[in-house]
């Protein structure tokens, strides 16, 4: 088995059995995400809670890669801090649209750099981040409610 096909195995995974779908029933966030080109739609809701991402669920529709990024997107921020997450948004944004990176959180992306390929597809990054776009709003409107 080579990379890509390592990779693509990952995305269908996370695209099947999707994890961490459903609502946080104690959410302070919650937000939607949607991506008018290809109908893809994501809807977040979060327990943040001291400046730490507690829990995080998601659910949603459209493509395998919108769906398995947002299911990857929830394991990966879960018990993160608000300052962690909003880094490693940065490097998985620079990642899926192939830009050089620090490689500072690569260690944390493991299965998200599955992703990387996704950055050949121009058309497709909004795919990929659309989980990530609206949990980043997400984060930023609780935080404007404290001023921060």
């Amino acid at each position: 088995m080579d990379l890509d096909d390592l990779y693509q195995e990952i995305i269908l995974e996370h695209y099947k059995e999707p994890k961490n779908q459903g609502t946080v029933a104690d959410a302070n966030v919650h937000v939607e995400g949607r991506n008018p080109f290809c109908g893809d739609e994501i809807r977040l809701t979060m327990l943040v809670k001291d400046g730490r991402i507690v829990d995080v669920k998601f659910t949603g529709s459209g493509c395998a890669i919108s769906q398995s990024s947002a299911s990857l997107m929830t394991e990966h921020i879960k018990g993160k801090t608000v300052d962690e997450v909003k880094e490693l948004f940065k490097e998985f944004g620079h990642l899926v649209r192939g830009e050089e990176h620090t490689h500072e959180h690569i260690h944390d992306m493991d299965e998200l750099s599955a992703f990387q390929g996704v950055s050949a597809f121009p058309t497709r990054v909004k795919c990929a981040m659309l989980a990530w776009n609206a949990m980043k709003e997400g984060i930023e409107k609780e935080l404007e409610k404290y001023g921060e």
